[in-house]
Formats: C-alpha cells, structure tokens, sequence
C-alpha cells in the first residue's frame, strides 16, 4: 500500500437517515475518538466529486469536535491498481493537504481492495465507519458482498453514496450496506447539499453513536432522532 502525497435533503437522503436509526450503537471508548475511513473511488471521471470532498471533509471535523473528536483515514483508489490511504489524522487541515496532492487517474474500480484493507484496519483496532464515494463497480460481486458481510460481524457498517445512475453499482452498493449493516444513498452531483448532509450525519455517528444524532441541530438530525429505538443510551 502506497501513502498519499505530501503536498498537501432528498427522498434518498431522508431514506438513508431513517435507515441510520435502526443501526445499533457505536460509541467510542471512553476518551477515544471515533475512527472513519474515508474512502473515494478517484479513477478518471472522479474529479469532480474530489474536489467537492476536498471541500467537504472540514465539516466532518467539526461535526464531531463536541464529541471527543473524529479521527479520519483518507484511501482512494485509481490508474493501474494504485492503492492509497492517509494514516489516522485528527487535523482537518492535514488531510486537506494531503487530499490537495491528489489528482484522479483512469483505470478500473478496487472495491474489494478497498474493503480488504478496511477489514485490515478494523481487526487491528475497531473503525467505528466506512464511508465510500463513488459511481461505477468493475469487478465481481461476490468477493465483495463476502467482505461486506466480514465487515458486519466485526460491527464497521459501511456507507455507501452512489453518484450517477448507473444500476449495476446501485444493486452492488446496497448490497455492500445490506451485508455491513450500513446504508446507501445515492445523490445528485449537482446538490452538494445532499452529500454535505450525509457526511456530516455519518461523522456524527462514528464520534458519539445515535445519541449524539439526537444533539445535531437541523433537519436531518430532528428525522433521525423521531424514529430512534428506545431511549437513548
């Protein structure tokens, strides 16, 4: 695995925060911050959407500051099997540095190394949430789906945000959220409101767990808390 560089609400987002509400609580340790993979597929036709991250990864920072704090791990995927993810940072400058150093290259989606590598990370010490971006699947189903259900039993739910409308990834991705016991949502890549939302609710949720949902102020956070289970714990 190579490192990064040093230089530096719709119907479909209401139906993710519902699905948030049904998942079981992820609270760190006391006096640990919660631990999120990052993860974007930046092949060609990903600019775009890494540059609205670049903008967007802030926010989940300081989502989380009231909660003990979020650490993220950036990993993306592009040109001929590159494979590459940040250290752990708690600093949203830092990783928006190194996100800066990235520009998107053609070739084939790595999602079942990606998963491979979140499975790695979450057996060595636990990620409380994956989060992956991206648009199109190239590879086999069922080594995936597998993953996914390894990624469920060690209690990491990935969530899964669809850019496009491309049905063989849909049908994969929530497959991915089905097996993890996460959710999928896809977005608009015109309303980059929808994805600023989801981020932010899955920040939250890694940090302090669905109680700390019930604190988040706006909409999605008043959704999310009126069909929790039971009282918050």
């Amino acid at each position: 695995m190579s490192s990064l560089p040093d230089k530096p609400a719709s119907a479909a987002v209401a139906a993710f925060l519902s699905k948030m509400a049904s998942l079981p609580q992820v609270r760190p340790a006391s006096g640990r911050r919660g631990r999120l993979i990052f993860a974007i597929d930046a092949t060609a036709s990903r600019q775009p959407s890494w540059d609205r991250a670049c903008q967007l990864q802030g926010e989940m920072f300081l989502a989380t500051r009231d909660l003990g704090g979020l650490e993220i791990q950036l990993a993306y995927y592009r040109g001929f099997m590159e494979f590459a993810a940040t250290p752990f940072l708690a600093d949203a400058e830092e990783l928006a540095r190194r996100m800066s150093g990235v520009q998107c290259l053609g070739g084939q989606t790595q999602i079942r190394r990606l998963l491979e590598h979140v499975l790695a990370e979450t057996r060595r010490e636990r990620v409380n949430a994956l989060v992956f971006v991206g648009d199109a699947v190239e590879e086999p189903p069922d080594p995936i789906c597998h993953l996914a259900g390894q990624l469920g039993l060690h209690g990491t739910p990935a969530f899964l945000f669809h850019e496009g409308m491309d049905p063989v990834a849909g049908n994969v991705f929530r497959q991915v959220a089905k097996l993890s016991g996460g959710a999928y949502a896809p977005f608009d890549s015109a309303a980059p409101e929808a994805l600023r939302e989801l981020l932010r609710a899955v920040a939250v949720y890694a940090a302090g767990g669905r109680s700390a949902l019930e604190r988040l102020p706006g909409t999605a956070a008043r959704r999310i808390a009126g069909q929790l289970p039971g009282p918050s714990r």
